[in-house]
């Protein structure tokens, strides 16, 4: 990413200075869980993609702060709904500061993103954007509602992370394209690589959560489970598994909790079901590689590039 090191620490000076307000607890949340680091994914979508095809403008850190205050929103929501203790190696902020603090300094920052993206003074951009806000709140919903069901399968699995997690890579990488300028096959070539990275990103979050360490993550183990989330690791494991190992899995979904993770966990391993979720994100990621392609050569393209391929080496 050294690449857009320098466009990154503009993006910053942006979410530092629109965080600003005459309500001391809403900066005091909001630069508690900013500062808290995380990858910036989604603002470097919108930037490499900005860089690959050539657009130089101020609005381009503008935007990328809208989209990182998008998700920053979700964050805050969702830490709320899955009573989540730790991200990011640290105490949320709903565990720091309380639950209505958190979800108002939510509601705050998705307003102040759409007061922002009034500035790009562009429709498409506005449209993009809350078409994407409007999609992921509707991906949240979904998830609610297939909470503890164990029947959901890889459809409606892919369909929720498409929504509440892909849609906004897609968004960045599409708006990107569109302060561009660019043609309507190269702004769809940006979206599709938005949305497939996007995929590939939250399968390979969801193998971790019975594959890695709290440590790395920076987060509890096990919270899928515990919140009753069916997730690919389980949809495949139960799909490979004998009738007693779906019964156990089925059983741990439908109560949540982390009294029965270890069985879990060994039979996630046992079944392979880690490998079949790993080779859905490769695919993903081969689907972005090739989007990617098709865009102008130079460095930014073989940035995104490889940001795809080392996506699935990732370890929190």
């Amino acid at each position: 990413m050294s690449i857009i090191v320098q466009d990154m620490h503009e993006v910053d000076q942006v979410i530092a200075h629109r965080l600003a307000s005459g309500v001391p607890l809403i900066g005091q949340v909001s630069r508690y869980i900013i500062a808290a680091g995380g990858k910036r994914l989604r603002p470097a979508l919108l930037l490499l993609t900005c860089g690959a095809l050539g657009y130089r403008g101020e609005q381009r850190f503008n935007l990328a702060a809208v989209v990182e205050f998008i998700h920053t929103a979700t964050l805050l929501h969702d830490d709320v709904v899955d009573a989540s203790a730790m991200r990011r190696g640290n105490a949320t902020a709903n565990e720091t500061f309380g639950n209505p603090a958190s979800v108002l300094v939510g509601d705050f920052l998705y307003s102040r993103a759409f007061q922002m993206m009034v500035d790009a003074q562009n429709m498409r951009v506005m449209q993009v954007l809350a078409d994407a806000t409007n999609v992921i709140a509707e991906g949240e919903v979904m998830q609610l509602m297939n909470m503890h069901n164990a029947a959901l399968d890889e459809t409606g699995y892919l369909q929720v992370i498409r929504s509440k997690t892909a849609k906004l890579f897609e968004a960045s990488a599409r708006v990107g394209a569109i302060l561009a300028a660019a043609s309507p096959e190269m702004e769809e070539a940006c979206a599709e690589y938005g949305q497939a990275l996007g995929t590939a990103f939250q399968v390979i979050d969801d193998v971790l959560d019975y594959t890695g360490t709290a440590d790395v993550m920076g987060k509890s183990l096990g919270d899928d489970l515990r919140e009753g989330k069916t997730t690919l690791p389980l949809i495949a494991a139960m799909q490979r598994g004998t009738a007693s190992q779906k019964e156990i899995i089925k059983t741990a979904i439908e109560s949540g909790g982390l009294s029965m993770l270890d069985q879990v966990v060994d039979i996630v391993k046992a079944t392979g079901a880690l490998d079949v979720a790993r080779q859905a994100a490769m695919l993903e990621a081969q689907r972005a590689i090739a989007a990617a392609s098709r865009l102008p050569p130079g460095p930014h393209a073989e940035c995104l590039i490889q940001l795809a391929a080392q996506l699935l080496e990732r370890q929190s």
